[in-house]
């Protein structure tokens, strides 16, 4: 988990002083009022009722001199790693001041531009290649001081570090908007193409210029690897061609923003738009209490018509969803009301309301900084913690609020493990990376570039994609093994991974089920064997609507082997399984005696049988 810094004084003025349960009131000899002092103790008190740590207290240790004056004292708060909006000073305190009655859940707005005229940011198809989604915001009318304007850099640092993956997956860059003009554009080009001023240097370079450079810097050099090899890098331009940003290495020295910054413009460009939609949001929603209006910001218009990604960001509107009151009082032990159960949420930052469609339902709120909150079960925690962990009933409970059930496609995968192993058959768990030869060269398959997941950076050869097949870990572990004896009878249940660019992230898995014969005879008809019974027994049990399964199964359908030419296999030694679900035919795996080159490839000396198929196709 994150442990975020922030200056012990600062933090406490911000809580305000009213909150503290043992007060201790001095008295200021010029006003004569009282000036009431909050106690570390109490303040750790605070942190363990809302769910975070205090860490350290560093006002009882030596601090070290910077520019002759000592550091001040300060709290370093152990926060949980889903919480990103509290990962700076503003998002600490207004949680707490929440939490503490002290301040209202802020209402995020935004506001059109002084003229009428919304920014744009468009995205070029190139962009595809390196870095495809991009998003924007603008803070007018932004008050810095120079503590604020720290923490705003401090919390680009750290999502950068967390969320962000070290910058693979989000990168930000922030710059002075009056020194720049919209429309705005992102491109990618060739990184001789690619000319501006670095950050805090006085030099124009290329990009390749740049890589260069920047490869001994201790800070900038980790991130090189991200684009490096890439014939485009990604760059954001304003309306004159004037470079901003090159994502997600470094910003231009032309729009860099300081303290005495009042204008903002954000870009965030990402491999996730997911993660990209949270990071604009806690970004905006941290540092907008600081713009004239506070917790407003002014709308980008984002368009990207080659993946039909256009629209307005950041969208800062809550999500709506429900939560049942029966499930969040039996996990609780409480028997809370509707309107109780509202007002202890209010403590959380959400917005929550009796439900008029159920009396067991309440309507909520999701703020835009809240996405940690992924299920009810999230909602049922902060309801114990805005009652108190310490409060509730320290009994088991009568009634579990939660009924244990496995996954549909973990229930039939136990049910092939089960008659694999009662068949005779040896359950193996290799490794779900393997190299690229043995995934398709060594099985004589040749790569069309669209099937496999490549890791971008492999530290061996050994583990370069994530396999396609479970062949390849059977034939490995009997090749380690080829000294027991024979016949070894081998399975296995696990995913397989496929690209699929339709998804959002852009890959699939695959729940399959191979097995491998290796003895002195080919043992094509034990593998058969095999199949058969495992066919046979899925079919059993849909019929009997085992517990834990729902789908068509193979009830109502039929299955049958054709012979296919697969240069996996020995030519006239392999078949396909064929189902028919519903009346269409479906290529669900293949099985046969394994070519000699295949064999030579993973140093095999007697034949091998082999049986790979889809289970996911039975659900």
């Amino acid at each position: 988990m994150p442990t975020i810094g922030v200056d012990k004084a600062a933090l406490f003025k911000a809580l305000g002083q009213e909150y503290s349960i043992n007060l201790t009131v001095h008295f200021n000899d010029t006003f004569n009022n009282p000036i009431i002092r909050y106690t570390t103790d109490e303040f750790d008190e605070l942190c363990f009722e809302f769910g975070i740590e205090l860490d350290e207290d560093t006002s009882t240790s030596e601090r070290p001199v910077v520019n002759g004056k000592q550091e001040p004292p300060q709290l370093k708060i152990e926060i949980p790693a889903n919480r990103y909006d509290m990962l700076c000073i503003e998002g600490i305190s207004l949680m707490l001041n929440i939490f503490n009655g002290k301040t209202p859940s802020p209402r995020y707005r935004l506001l059109p531009p002084p003229d009428g005229k919304i920014e744009t940011l468009t995205i070029a198809e190139e962009t595809m290649k390196i870095r495809p989604y991009a998003a924007g915001a603008i803070l007018r009318n932004v008050s810095f001081t120079q503590a604020r304007y720290d923490s705003f850099i401090a919390l680009q640092d750290k999502l950068h570090q967390n969320l962000a993956r070290q910058r693979t997956l989000v990168a930000i860059g922030t710059h002075d908007l009056d020194t720049i003009k919209g429309p705005f554009t992102y491109e990618a080009l060739p990184p001789e193409e690619i000319e501006f001023v670095p950050l805090n240097q006085t030099k124009k370079m290329n990009a390749v210029e740049m890589m260069k450079f920047y490869e001994t810097d201790k800070h900038l050099s980790r991130y090189l690897h991200i684009i490096k090899d890439s014939s485009v890098y990604p760059v954001i331009l304003d309306a004159n061609r004037t470079v901003c940003s090159m994502p997600p290495i470094i910003n231009s020295d032309h729009s860099k923003i300081s303290p005495k910054t009042h204008n903002i413009f954000i870009d965030v460009t990402a491999t996730d738009r997911t993660k990209l939609e949270i990071v604009i949001n806690i970004l905006v929603a941290m540092f907008s209490q600081y713009t004239e209006e506070p917790f407003t910001a002014e709308p980008v218009q984002v368009i990207s018509k080659h993946n039909n990604e256009s629209r307005q960001v950041p969208n800062l509107k809550p999500r709506e969803t429900e939560a049942e009151i029966s499930y969040i009082n039996n996990c609780c032990g409480l028997s809370l009301s509707a309107e109780d159960i509202c007002k202890l949420l209010t403590r959380m930052s959400y917005s929550a309301t009796p439900s008029k469609s159920s009396k067991n339902l309440i309507d909520v709120s999701i703020p835009p900084t809240r996405a940690d909150v992924l299920h009810q079960c999230d909602i049922m925690e902060d309801v114990a913690i805005a009652y108190g962990f310490n409060s509730l009933p320290r009994s088991f409970p009568s009634k579990s609020g939660t009924v244990a059930q496995p996954l549909m496609i973990n229930k039939l995968s136990d049910i092939v493990r089960l008659e694999a192993a009662m068949a005779g058959w040896s359950e193996v768990m290799p490794l779900i990376l393997c190299s690229h030869d043995e995934n398709f060269a060594w099985l004589n398959r040749k790569d069309d570039g669209d099937t496999a997941v490549r890791l971008a950076n492999p530290k061996t050869a050994e583990y370069q994609v994530v396999r396609t097949s479970l062949l390849p870990g059977l034939l490995k572990t009997i090749r380690e093994n080829k000294h027991h004896s024979v016949p070894i009878k081998i399975f296995e249940v696990s995913d397989v991974a496929f690209k699929d660019i339709s998804l959002e992230r852009k890959s699939r898995n695959e729940r399959h089920f191979a097995a491998a014969w290796y003895g002195k005879t080919s043992g094509f008809e034990v593998v058969h064997g095999l199949m058969d019974r495992v066919m046979l027994m899925l079919k059993s049990a849909f019929i009997t609507s085992e517990e834990g399964l729902e789908g068509h199964g193979s009830g109502d359908s039929s299955y049958w082997i054709e012979e296919v030419n697969d240069p996996t296999f020995f030519e006239g030694h392999s078949a396909e399984i064929h189902v028919a679900f519903d009346g269409k035919d479906r290529v669900i795996g293949v099985f046969g005696i394994l070519h000699p080159t295949v064999l030579d490839n993973y140093d095999l000396r007697y034949p091998v049988s082999t049986l790979e198929m889809n289970i996911e196709a039975f659900l």
